[in-house]
Formats: C-alpha cells, sequence, structure tokens
C-alpha cells in the first residue's frame, strides 16, 4: 500500500508529518539526539529490525537531518551524525515530549523519566514561544492564514 505523500503542501504541518513518515522516525531521531551514531547502538536501543532501520536512516540522511560518516574502513562501516537541520528537529520531538507528559499519564503520575539541563541537572519545562513576544504560543490566540 502507498501512502499519501505531503512534501509539496502548503502547510508545514503536513510537510513535517510527511518528513517524519511514520512512527519509528522521531525515535531513530530522539536516539540520534541522545547521542547515538552507529547503526548497531541504534537498533540495540529500539529494538528494531535491520531493514526498517536502514530505511529509516537512509530517508533522514536523504533529508539532511543526518549526514552519513565513515568511521573504519575495513570493514566499510558508517555512522550518523546530526546535522543542523537534524537539531533544529529536536524543537519537534520538544513539543511532543510535553504533549505527551501534559496528557498521556494518568492524573496525578509523571513519566518515569524527565528532560533535566546538561550543566545544572535541573529539569526542563518545554514550552512553545512566540520568538517575536516571548509569550506561549496558545491555540486560542493563533488562526492560519495566508502569508502577505
Amino acid at each position: 500500500m502507498r501512502r499519501t505523500r505531503f512534501e509539496d503542501a502548503p502547510c508545514p504541518i503536513a510537510r513535517t508529518t510527511d518528513l517524519m513518515g511514520d512512527w519509528w522516525t522521531p525515535l531513530v531521531m530522539r536516539e540520534a539526539l541522545r547521542g547515538v551514531r552507529r547503526f548497531e547502538d541504534f537498533q540495540q536501543s529500539l529494538q528494531l529490525s535491520r531493514g526498517v532501520l536502514a530505511q529509516r536512516l537512509g530517508r533522514l540522511v536523504d533529508e539532511g537531518l543526518l549526514a552519513r560518516r565513515r568511521y573504519e574502513e575495513r570493514p566499510p562501516r558508517d555512522e550518523y551524525v546530526l546535522t543542523d537541520k537534524g537539531r533544529d528537529f529536536y524543537a519537534v520531538l520538544a513539543a511532543m515530549w510535553r504533549f505527551g507528559e501534559d496528557w498521556l499519564w494518568p492524573e496525578g503520575e509523571a513519566p518515569p523519566i524527565e528532560l533535566v539541563d546538561r550543566d545544572s541537572g535541573e529539569r526542563v519545562e518545554v514550552r512553545v514561544v512566540d520568538e517575536r513576544t516571548g509569550e506561549p504560543v496558545d491555540a486560542r490566540r493563533v488562526r492560519i492564514a495566508a502569508r502577505k
């Protein structure tokens, strides 16, 4: 079954959905952002078949979120490193994190893992803010409009 492609859609959400492709892609990116670089480490962490993982990594390289870099000649072995575009994808994952943390655990419970600042160790609470005003983005205050 062929999936519908949204790579040419006028909506940024549709194009990002097309990039994400399936449920494995954000998880592969999560691991890359955690510092995983080698195929075997991705596979061990995600418990994903080699074929599916190879497809997802290939797509992320093709889309410019990861770059393939040779780390061994014999046998030839590559690792996958984040590009600037890949690091910027963290904002997408952070928004997903916050939604999951707020809405996908029973009331009064919290996920067993959390985001913390690398230097201070303090908990990080993700918010999507308007860069222009610094105010949190609220769906009740925004609308989608044609660009002028």
